[in-house]
């Protein structure tokens, strides 16, 4: 168990396997996870030879459930501190949904020679609600949809959505994995609900524009065609535009999720990223 504290006194989570000189990779989770939804990933790479690093992040998982610092200023200047501590140079960095957001806007402000490359997966950059300068995005009211079903009852709110629309599990002729339901489950209760509920904002809110357009390392775009969280049309089709160096893969019919339900599709493409 290995813990890290932030200038501001949080704790911090974190794994950190492989070989301390091989080339690292660090996995940045979506809302509301933790960590442990990298496994596979984590797995995968360190069988590669890759060191491979995750945290959970502030008031997720097992970090301090932060009633302050929710937000992605904070979110990646914690990443900054971590990578400093750990001397992390070179680093591919994997971030899913709101972890996406997250590794783009810590891979903008990060000091020269921290950032290889950045691979962000069903991730929501560049803005996910509808405004005036985003007048197709996802109106507020589902966000605050989400917030009003986080207050009644967090525990019910967080098992419809692995349930349903987050692995796809909704769609017909699905394959459902009770075992991925239980863990997302497992993994939201563990966080602190503050937290998760400042962290909608965040996710929703948050323009990265000008984070993906500062990226000068090589950005790989994946997202699943079905995405129901964050769908293709407002994120990643828009992002792909913005960066100097990307490539989108699409996969049809697959979900937000798409690497915790098809490992097997998903990972040899992060490692061919990775490795060229």
């Amino acid at each position: 168990m290995a813990f890290f504290t932030t200038s501001d006194g949080t704790r911090l989570f974190y794994k950190d396997w492989g070989p301390k000189d091989a080339q690292p990779v660090m996995f940045h989770h979506g809302w509301p996870l933790s960590s442990d939804d990298w496994d596979s990933q984590m797995l995968f790479f360190l069988a590669e030879g890759y060191r491979v690093i995750a945290h959970d992040r502030r008031g997720h998982g097992r970090s301090d459930q932060t009633d302050t610092g929710n937000e992605m200023d904070t979110y990646a200047a914690d990443v900054a501190e971590l990578a400093e501590s750990l001397d992390l140079r070179d680093v591919v960095h994997i971030g899913h949904s709101t972890g996406g957001g997250e590794a783009a806007r810590y891979a903008a402000r990060a000091q020269a020679g921290r950032v290889a490359k950045v691979v962000l997966i069903g991730a929501v950059p560049p803005v996910m609600v509808q405004s005036d300068k985003n007048p197709d995005g996802i109106p507020m009211e589902v966000f605050d949809g989400f917030r009003t079903a986080l207050v009644a009852n967090r525990a019910q709110f967080f098992l419809d959505v692995a349930s349903g629309p987050f692995y796809g599990f909704n769609r017909e002729g699905a394959t459902v994995s009770q075992g991925l339901i239980q863990n997302w489950w497992r993994q939201g209760m563990a966080g602190g609900a503050k937290a998760h509920y400042d962290c909608i904002a965040a996710f929703s809110e948050t323009d990265f524009t000008e984070d993906l357009t500062a990226l000068s390392v090589p950005v790989l775009f994946i997202h699943g065609e079905d995405d129901q969280i964050v769908p293709i049309s407002n994120s990643a089709h828009k992002a792909i535009k913005l960066v100097r160096d990307g490539t989108l893969r699409t996969y049809p019919g697959l979900s937000h999720g798409l690497f915790a339900t098809h490992p097997d599709v998903v990972n040899p493409d992060l490692l061919a990223f990775a490795a060229k």
